[in-house]
């Protein structure tokens, strides 16, 4: 009954021992602990378990050098604006001049960014001419992102990853980006696993490769090198046998009999061919039969025929 003092719990026992009613122990029992840890802090978890584990694998692997990137490249002017988004090289947005002339090609150029989903954004004319450098820009700009560059050793496992026999394509010292561009796009349509060049005195993946390789440097790795000649013999030693081309080369094309295995193809520059170094690097020099001596192919067109028969012996 109401004011009924005996109430069990109504008051507090002198002495010692648990006492009738909570007392705030029952609140001091439902206060958080904090939150619970993530399983890969939790000593027993196995998440904990496989991290430790790749911690442990990481640690006794080699590092890999950083890979480096090219600087963001801007592309001016509405024709090359057009040709970089119909080639599907990507870009991270499309900058169009407040005023700017509609005409045809700006249209098209929006509704191609529009279907990659690549951002469009309007900016002053004098902010558009600061950003492009003062290119001839006619209104309409598009900015490439940075070229992330593949480590040598990810074309050997690529290779691996997909069980086959590596088969890399070389350019020592090449230097016009168009023929990089081809020499991508020619690697990638005959089933080599990557292209390797220098990172000094070489082309390198600027918009203009990207366009000549039309989409291909998006589907197929290139890797930069310090120390090409270095590079080649880490090959050799990983199990590649290396050959260069060249006009007075040792072995015709033809009766190459080392296509079937694991390969490296060294294709010289447009001018000089392979430096010396590398030629001595090779395991053999091999030449493409020419009806005339006098006639010369280009890096480009020479790495097509190469790859063409390799992948010919391959098959």
């Amino acid at each position: 009954m109401a004011g009924n003092s005996q109430r069990k719990g109504a008051i507090r026992k002198s002495g010692k021992g648990a006492t009738t009613g909570s007392g705030g122990q029952v609140r001091r029992g439902l206060e958080g602990k904090g939150p619970t840890p993530k399983a890969k802090d939790r000593p027993y978890h196995q998440a904990h378990k496989d991290a430790k584990r790749t911690e442990r694998t990481q640690a006794t692997r080699p590092k890999r050098r950083t890979t480096k990137s090219t600087e963001a490249e801007w592309v001016a002017g509405r024709n090359s604006v057009l040709e970089v988004l119909q080639a599907g090289i990507p870009v991270t947005g499309v900058y169009v001049a407040e005023g700017a002339e509609r005409d045809g090609r700006l249209r098209d150029a929006f509704k191609l960014a529009a279907e990659h989903g690549y951002s469009m954004l309007e900016v002053t004319r004098g902010e558009l001419d600061r950003m492009t450098g003062g290119a001839v820009h006619q209104g309409l700009a598009a900015r490439l992102p940075s070229y992330e560059y593949a480590h040598p050793d990810d074309l050997l496992e690529r290779a691996a990853l997909a069980g086959e026999k590596p088969l890399i394509v070389v350019l020592d010292s090449v230097t016009d980006p168009r023929n990089l561009g081809a020499v991508v796009r020619s690697a990638s349509g005959f089933g080599a696993h990557g292209v390797l060049i220098p990172e000094r005195r070489a082309a390198g993946m600027t918009a203009a490769a990207w366009k000549s390789s039309a989409g291909a440097a998006a589907r197929i790795p290139v890797a930069q090198t310090v120390n090409l000649v270095r590079q080649l013999k880490a090959y050799q030693d990983a199990g590649c046998m290396v050959i260069g081309l060249a006009a007075d080369g040792d072995v015709s094309l033809p009766d190459l009999e080392l296509a079937d295995g694991p390969l490296v193809v060294v294709i010289g520059s447009e001018g000089k061919g392979m430096g010396r170094l590398i030629t001595e690097t090779c395991d053999q020099v091999v030449s493409i039969p020419m009806a005339n001596h006098l006639e010369s192919l280009n890096a480009g067109v020479a790495a097509s025929v190469t790859l063409y028969a390799i992948a010919q012996a391959r098959a």
